[in-house]
């Protein structure tokens, strides 16, 4: 007898283990198979796939007028890209979040020129668990440019980083590039809540990973990181521009939500000695930029899902985004790149996959907001 048309039900199991089969071996070779895979199983179910970084500009770049408080204006001097925060669990429990960093490392992929390297912004893994982190090591590994991996929270508490550090090396490090001094931070160490509780390791990393509640500490660098910091810094010159990689933002935004770094003033005083600092942090999920005193902030989407903002302590340079759609998976949610300019200051360019790219200028967060604002959101607060 001959078989009827295939459900689109279907079709999309079949794209589906197709997928899961291509990721077991996966390749730089293999990766746009699994990618296209990807793409079908997302289309069969009557899911848009968006096209990143639409040539739009909705601010004007810093380097097309004159820095604050004078100087020469700061042409583009080189740019890298970041994926961040995709949560990945094990691939038999949740696809989503696989094919959502697919997405975001074949948009990396397809930006011509290419940028000098990938920061991959932390919280790779869900729960921390060694194939978590591998999955998330064989995707990464089929960018093109260079990767520079900085550690979340979700990567760290189950083992307490035994498999990061197998996998990429020391979560704090640090290197030179083209003039610019970059610091790649470990900000999110806790204070011991688990041993007199007898938690198990996965026990404490469910409670890290639940953030709002009253049982864990809230983030910090830690006496031991600050000290790093320091001695790093004292090797450079006061007048390099600088950019430090952390996950939790170094500022306190919401406690409740451990959206907050318990000793970030101690690491603000190491920092502003330096006339040009730049941290870029995941772990928000948002689109978000602050100010404080010489070192601006910027916080770096997520590929897994939106965080709304919180109810309070919204910094004074926050940008308001739109509301997600809650039901497009991919709304909300994005990746990105920062233009490191010749004046020390960046253009961070938010890719939202679902709507207009977004661009906060240097000039716009040197200016304190009073210079080549964002477009603002027609839609209301939340």
């Amino acid at each position: 007898m001959a078989r009827g048309p295939k459900s689109v039900e279907t079709r999309y199991e079949e794209e589906r283990r197709a997928l899961f089969a291509g990721l077991a071996r996966l390749s730089r070779r293999g990766f746009f198979r699994v990618a296209g895979a990807s793409a079908a199983a997302a289309l069969a179910k009557g899911v848009v796939w968006p096209r990143s970084f639409q040539v739009v500009e909705v601010a004007t770049a810093a380097e097309e007028g004159m820095p604050a408080g004078g100087g020469s204006a700061g042409t583009k001097k080189f740019t890298f890209a970041y994926v961040s925060d995709s949560h990945l669990y094990e691939q038999k429990l949740n696809d989503r979040f696989v094919r959502a960093l697919l997405k975001a490392v074949d948009d990396v992929n397809h930006l011509d020129p290419q940028p000098d390297f990938v920061l991959y912004g932390g919280d790779l893994a869900q729960l921390g668990q060694a194939k978590e982190l591998e999955l998330g090591r064989d995707i990464l590994k089929n960018l093109k440019a260079p990767v520079k991996m900085m550690v979340g929270e979700h990567d760290w508490f189950l083992d307490m980083g035994d498999k990061w550090r197998e996998l990429f090396g020391a979560p704090n490090y640090s290197f030179d590039h083209k003039g610019v001094h970059f610091v790649t931070l470990m900000s999110v160490q806790e204070k011991d809540f688990w041993t007199e509780r007898g938690m198990t390791p996965m026990q404490r990393m469910l409670t890290v990973a639940g953030l709002d509640n009253a049982t864990q500490s809230r983030f910090e660098v830690g006496d031991e990181g600050r000290k790093w910091l320091a001695d790093d810094l004292a090797k450079v010159d006061r007048a390099t521009p600088i950019v430090v990689f952390s996950h939790s933002p170094l500022y306190k935004y919401y406690r409740n939500w451990n959206f907050w770094t318990d000793d970030a003033e101690q690491v603000q005083d190491i920092l502003s000695p330096f006339a040009n600092v730049t941290v870029v942090h995941g772990h928000t999920h948002q689109l978000l930029t602050n100010r404080i005193g010489n070192i601006a902030f910027h916080g770096m989407l997520s590929t897994a899902w939106p965080w709304p903002y919180a109810p309070e302590g919204l910094p004074q340079l926050t940008i308001q985004m739109n509301r997600a759609d809650p039901f497009s998976q991919f709304d909300g949610c994005g990746d990105g790149t920062l233009d490191v300019l010749e004046s020390g200051l960046v253009d961070k360019v938010y890719n939202l996959w679902d709507r207009n790219p977004v661009t906060v200028s240097g000039s716009y967060v040197a200016s304190n907001g009073t210079r080549d604002r964002p477009l603002a959101t027609k839609l209301p607060s939340y």
